[in-house]
């Protein structure tokens, strides 16, 4: 009798590959839920955060893909996440509430800056990413922190509040596109960088589309005179973060991976720029400053 050794199983990482290059979206929307489920039930709760949510966003994306996964799994899966968000101590929330606590004392400019100014620091990783077909937006995100900054300032002209607009829609249309759940560009000295970190807390691109629009709406509200103006929302003070990265790359605690420190040691002293009496020659500086750092370089 022949002698053949058993057939290795496939790596989390191999089948996950596989199904990316089948483009099959139902059976990688099962596979995330699967290596999930798998992590919460070990306690991993920074994965079960990243798979989870990865499953929820593509079987939330298409309606066939919702149907053939079942009601039993995404049910499941949406219970688990609502669990994952009671979690105060996860990263994915401890974060983004120590910003919304310190945005409360802030008036609404300054809040409104201090997003714009991690939207900077996206600009690199954009251009990179806009090479990806399909992603070109994303090397706009250079002309929409120029274009918002100079707003605060005097009023935009049609072509330029609609420039901004197309940009903000096309930011939400990045989601839910096959190369949001295939691509990937090199990062120096690291793993590469895959499209679908953007996912992270919110989703990156979600919190910029609802930092623009929430721009064009204050812009559509002073062009009109209104008292009441939008409110200010500070979600998109933690898009540069992309803790998915650092969670997927193997970080054993990514709120210690040196580029995420670094992100954050930013974002507080954003935090203290905007309270310290705003010059818009400063926030200016400052953006270009921003605009030229690449995060991971």
């Amino acid at each position: 009798m022949f002698g053949f050794g058993k057939k290795e199983a496939k790596t989390p990482e191999e089948r996950l590959a596989e199904l990316q290059k089948k483009r099959d979206w139902t059976g990688l929307a099962k596979a995330y839920y699967e290596l999930g489920v798998e992590a919460m039930d070990k306690g991993d709760l920074n994965w079960a955060q990243l798979w989870l949510h990865r499953a929820d966003t593509i079987y939330s994306a298409d309606d066939d893909v919702y149907d053939e996964v079942g009601e039993k799994l995404t049910d499941d899966c949406s219970d688990r996440i609502g669990a994952l968000e009671e979690e105060e101590d996860l990263l994915y929330n401890a974060v983004p509430a120590q910003i919304e606590e310190k945005a409360g004392g802030l008036e609404d400019p300054q809040v409104r800056v201090w997003g714009l100014l991690s939207a900077a620091r996206l600009v690199k990783l954009g251009e990179r990413l806009a090479r990806l077909p399909g992603c070109e937006v994303l090397g706009q995100l250079g002309w929409a922190v120029d274009m918002m900054f100079k707003s605060f300032q005097t009023p935009p002209a049609q072509e330029e509040y609609q420039r901004l607009m197309d940009v903000c829609n096309a930011l939400y249309e990045l989601n839910g596109k096959a190369v949001y759940y295939t691509g990937e560009v090199e990062v120096p000295g690291g793993a590469p960088f895959q499209l679908f970190d953007l996912n992270g807390m919110m989703g990156t691109e979600q919190e910029l589309n609802g930092y623009i629009d929430g721009h064009l709406r204050l812009i559509a509200a002073l062009s009109q005179g209104a008292e009441e103006l939008p409110i200010a929302e500070s979600g998109a003070v933690g898009c540069a973060l992309l803790p998915d990265y650092y969670v997927r790359t193997g970080s054993a605690k990514p709120e210690e991976a040196p580029r995420f420190k670094a992100e954050l040691d930013r974002i507080w002293s954003d935090y203290d720029f905007v309270r310290s009496g705003l010059t818009w020659e400063a926030v200016g500086e400052r953006l270009s400053k921003y605009k030229e750092l690449d995060i991971f370089g």
